[in-house]
Protein backbone atom coordinates (compact mmCIF):
# COMPACT_ATOMS: atom_id res chain seq x y z
CA UNK A 1 0.00 0.00 0.00
CA UNK A 2 1.95 3.36 -0.95
CA UNK A 3 1.11 6.44 1.29
CA UNK A 4 -1.28 7.63 -1.35
CA UNK A 5 -3.36 5.11 -0.35
CA UNK A 6 -2.67 5.26 3.48
CA UNK A 7 -3.87 8.65 3.31
CA UNK A 8 -7.28 7.54 2.03
CA UNK A 9 -10.13 6.99 4.96
CA UNK A 10 -9.71 2.77 4.40
CA UNK A 11 -6.13 3.55 4.36
CA UNK A 12 -5.67 5.09 7.89
CA UNK A 13 -8.40 2.27 8.69
CA UNK A 14 -6.30 -0.84 7.59
CA UNK A 15 -3.51 0.84 9.16
CA UNK A 16 -4.91 0.74 12.83
CA UNK A 17 -6.47 -2.44 12.14
CA UNK A 18 -3.17 -4.11 11.18
CA UNK A 19 -1.44 -3.12 14.45
CA UNK A 20 -4.60 -3.95 16.53
CA UNK A 21 -4.44 -7.56 14.63
CA UNK A 22 -0.58 -7.51 15.63
CA UNK A 23 -1.25 -6.87 18.96
CA UNK A 24 -4.64 -9.29 19.53
CA UNK A 25 -3.07 -12.64 18.00
CA UNK A 26 -0.33 -12.16 19.95
CA UNK A 27 -2.69 -11.96 22.81
CA UNK A 28 -4.21 -15.35 21.91
CA UNK A 29 -1.52 -16.75 21.66
CA UNK A 30 -0.26 -16.39 24.92
CA UNK A 31 -3.84 -16.54 26.42
CA UNK A 32 -4.06 -20.21 24.99
CA UNK A 33 -0.87 -21.28 26.56
CA UNK A 34 1.24 -22.29 23.87
CA UNK A 35 3.91 -21.26 24.65
CA UNK A 36 5.53 -20.48 28.31
CA UNK A 37 4.72 -17.57 29.75
CA UNK A 38 8.40 -16.46 30.36
CA UNK A 39 8.30 -16.40 25.98
CA UNK A 40 6.47 -12.95 26.12
CA UNK A 41 7.11 -9.62 27.61
CA UNK A 42 4.69 -6.73 28.94
CA UNK A 43 3.93 -3.98 26.68
CA UNK A 44 1.69 -0.80 26.60
CA UNK A 45 -0.83 -0.33 23.64
CA UNK A 46 -3.82 1.82 23.56
CA UNK A 47 -3.04 2.51 27.46
CA UNK A 48 -3.41 -0.74 28.20
CA UNK A 49 -0.93 -3.84 29.57
CA UNK A 50 -0.57 -6.51 26.72
CA UNK A 51 1.67 -9.21 25.67
CA UNK A 52 4.12 -9.51 22.81
CA UNK A 53 6.20 -12.59 21.72
CA UNK A 54 9.77 -12.29 22.59
CA UNK A 55 11.26 -15.05 20.32
CA UNK A 56 12.38 -12.67 17.14
CA UNK A 57 11.20 -15.58 14.74
CA UNK A 58 7.65 -15.79 16.43
CA UNK A 59 7.22 -11.89 16.56
CA UNK A 60 8.49 -11.79 13.17
CA UNK A 61 5.82 -14.43 11.61
CA UNK A 62 2.55 -12.86 13.35
CA UNK A 63 4.16 -8.92 11.94
CA UNK A 64 4.82 -10.60 8.51
CA UNK A 65 1.68 -12.46 8.38
CA UNK A 66 -0.47 -8.98 9.32
CA UNK A 67 1.64 -6.75 7.01
CA UNK A 68 0.84 -9.27 4.32
CA UNK A 69 -3.09 -8.65 4.73
CA UNK A 70 -2.46 -4.72 4.68
CA UNK A 71 -3.29 -4.03 1.47
CA UNK A 72 -6.25 -6.47 0.92
CA UNK A 73 -7.69 -4.95 4.40
CA UNK A 74 -7.35 -1.50 2.74
CA UNK A 75 -9.45 -2.80 -0.58
CA UNK A 76 -12.12 -4.19 1.47
CA UNK A 77 -10.67 -7.99 -0.05
CA UNK A 78 -10.61 -9.84 3.59
CA UNK A 79 -13.58 -10.95 5.13
CA UNK A 80 -11.99 -12.69 8.22
CA UNK A 81 -8.78 -13.58 9.98
CA UNK A 82 -8.46 -16.19 12.06
CA UNK A 83 -6.12 -17.69 14.65
CA UNK A 84 -6.75 -21.43 14.39
CA UNK A 85 -5.31 -24.41 16.99
CA UNK A 86 -5.09 -28.00 15.31
CA UNK A 87 -5.08 -31.31 17.40
CA UNK A 88 -1.87 -34.08 15.82
CA UNK A 89 -3.93 -34.97 13.51
CA UNK A 90 -4.28 -31.84 11.65
CA UNK A 91 -7.65 -31.54 12.31
CA UNK A 92 -8.54 -27.87 13.87
CA UNK A 93 -9.98 -28.03 17.66
CA UNK A 94 -10.52 -23.92 18.29
CA UNK A 95 -10.63 -20.77 16.34
CA UNK A 96 -10.59 -17.52 17.17
CA UNK A 97 -11.83 -15.33 14.52
CA UNK A 98 -12.25 -11.36 13.71
CA UNK A 99 -15.00 -11.12 10.72
CA UNK A 100 -14.69 -7.48 9.24
CA UNK A 101 -16.35 -5.12 7.09
CA UNK A 102 -14.49 -2.29 5.54
CA UNK A 103 -17.21 0.16 3.60
CA UNK A 104 -15.38 1.13 0.61
CA UNK A 105 -17.46 4.20 0.04
CA UNK A 106 -16.66 6.29 3.38
CA UNK A 107 -15.25 9.03 2.41
CA UNK A 108 -15.13 11.46 5.77
CA UNK A 109 -12.00 11.73 7.88
CA UNK A 110 -11.61 9.06 10.51
CA UNK A 111 -11.58 9.99 13.83
CA UNK A 112 -8.46 7.65 15.28
CA UNK A 113 -8.81 8.23 18.75
CA UNK A 114 -12.36 7.13 18.36
CA UNK A 115 -11.73 3.92 16.37
CA UNK A 116 -8.88 2.91 18.56
CA UNK A 117 -10.88 3.18 21.57
CA UNK A 118 -13.19 0.68 19.95
CA UNK A 119 -10.44 -1.78 19.56
CA UNK A 120 -8.46 -1.05 22.85
CA UNK A 121 -12.28 -2.54 24.46
CA UNK A 122 -11.45 -6.09 22.27
CA UNK A 123 -8.57 -6.74 23.54
CA UNK A 124 -9.76 -5.82 27.11
CA UNK A 125 -12.56 -8.59 26.68
CA UNK A 126 -10.20 -11.05 25.32
CA UNK A 127 -7.83 -10.80 28.54
CA UNK A 128 -10.91 -12.32 30.24
CA UNK A 129 -11.84 -14.40 27.62
CA UNK A 130 -9.92 -18.12 28.82
CA UNK A 131 -12.90 -19.29 30.50
CA UNK A 132 -14.42 -19.45 26.59
CA UNK A 133 -11.35 -21.66 25.56
CA UNK A 134 -10.60 -25.21 25.36
CA UNK A 135 -7.68 -26.71 27.00
CA UNK A 136 -5.00 -27.69 23.99
CA UNK A 137 -4.87 -30.90 22.79
CA UNK A 138 -1.43 -32.24 22.97
CA UNK A 139 1.38 -32.03 20.12
CA UNK A 140 -1.07 -29.29 18.78
CA UNK A 141 0.08 -26.19 16.67
CA UNK A 142 -1.77 -23.23 15.50
CA UNK A 143 -1.29 -20.67 12.74
CA UNK A 144 -3.10 -17.65 11.35
CA UNK A 145 -5.59 -17.71 8.22
CA UNK A 146 -6.86 -15.50 6.40
CA UNK A 147 -10.53 -15.87 4.24
CA UNK A 148 -10.85 -13.46 1.29
CA UNK A 149 -13.84 -12.24 -0.62
CA UNK A 150 -11.85 -12.42 -3.57
CA UNK A 151 -7.66 -12.10 -4.71
CA UNK A 152 -6.22 -10.95 -6.72
CA UNK A 153 -4.22 -12.63 -9.64
CA UNK A 154 -0.29 -12.82 -7.99
CA UNK A 155 0.35 -11.56 -12.35
CA UNK A 156 -1.03 -8.30 -11.44
CA UNK A 157 -0.45 -7.76 -7.25
CA UNK A 158 2.64 -9.07 -6.05
CA UNK A 159 1.00 -9.38 -2.82
CA UNK A 160 -0.91 -11.73 -3.95
CA UNK A 161 1.80 -14.44 -4.24
CA UNK A 162 2.26 -14.37 -0.51
CA UNK A 163 -0.87 -16.19 0.23
CA UNK A 164 -1.86 -19.32 -0.79
CA UNK A 165 -4.65 -21.87 -0.70
CA UNK A 166 -4.81 -23.83 2.00
CA UNK A 167 -5.80 -28.00 2.53
CA UNK A 168 -6.59 -27.14 5.96
CA UNK A 169 -9.32 -30.17 7.11
CA UNK A 170 -12.63 -29.02 7.50
CA UNK A 171 -15.39 -29.63 9.91
CA UNK A 172 -18.54 -31.25 8.11
CA UNK A 173 -21.00 -30.11 10.78
CA UNK A 174 -21.79 -26.34 11.81
CA UNK A 175 -19.47 -25.02 14.36
CA UNK A 176 -20.31 -23.76 18.10
CA UNK A 177 -19.59 -20.14 17.73
CA UNK A 178 -19.30 -18.27 21.46
CA UNK A 179 -19.33 -14.40 20.80
CA UNK A 180 -16.83 -12.43 22.37
CA UNK A 181 -17.18 -8.88 21.16
CA UNK A 182 -18.35 -6.72 18.28
CA UNK A 183 -18.38 -2.65 17.17
CA UNK A 184 -19.90 -1.53 14.26
CA UNK A 185 -19.40 1.79 13.23
CA UNK A 186 -18.18 3.94 9.91
CA UNK A 187 -15.97 3.00 8.47
CA UNK A 188 -15.31 -0.22 9.68
CA UNK A 189 -17.52 -3.28 11.27
CA UNK A 190 -15.80 -5.62 13.22
CA UNK A 191 -16.68 -8.87 15.14
CA UNK A 192 -14.72 -11.37 17.14
CA UNK A 193 -15.90 -14.98 18.37
CA UNK A 194 -14.92 -18.17 19.44
CA UNK A 195 -15.72 -21.51 17.02
CA UNK A 196 -15.41 -24.65 18.43
CA UNK A 197 -16.47 -28.17 16.84
CA UNK A 198 -19.38 -29.73 17.37
CA UNK A 199 -19.57 -32.55 20.52
CA UNK A 200 -20.88 -35.19 18.03
CA UNK A 201 -18.26 -34.19 15.33
CA UNK A 202 -14.93 -34.05 17.44
CA UNK A 203 -13.68 -36.45 19.63
CA UNK A 204 -10.02 -35.79 21.34
CA UNK A 205 -7.68 -38.21 20.32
Amino acid sequence: MDRRDDQTPQGETARILAEFFEVAINSIVFLKGFYPSGAFERRRYLNIVVERARHPQLRDYIHSAVAGLLPFIQRGLVERVAVIFFDSKNIPTEKFIFKLTLNQAYGSKVEESHLEFALRSFLVKLSVSKHLAKNLPDDCRWEIMAYFRSLPQATTCKDAELWIPTDTKQWQQPPVITPIKSMSSEPLSLQLYLEHPSSSEYKPS
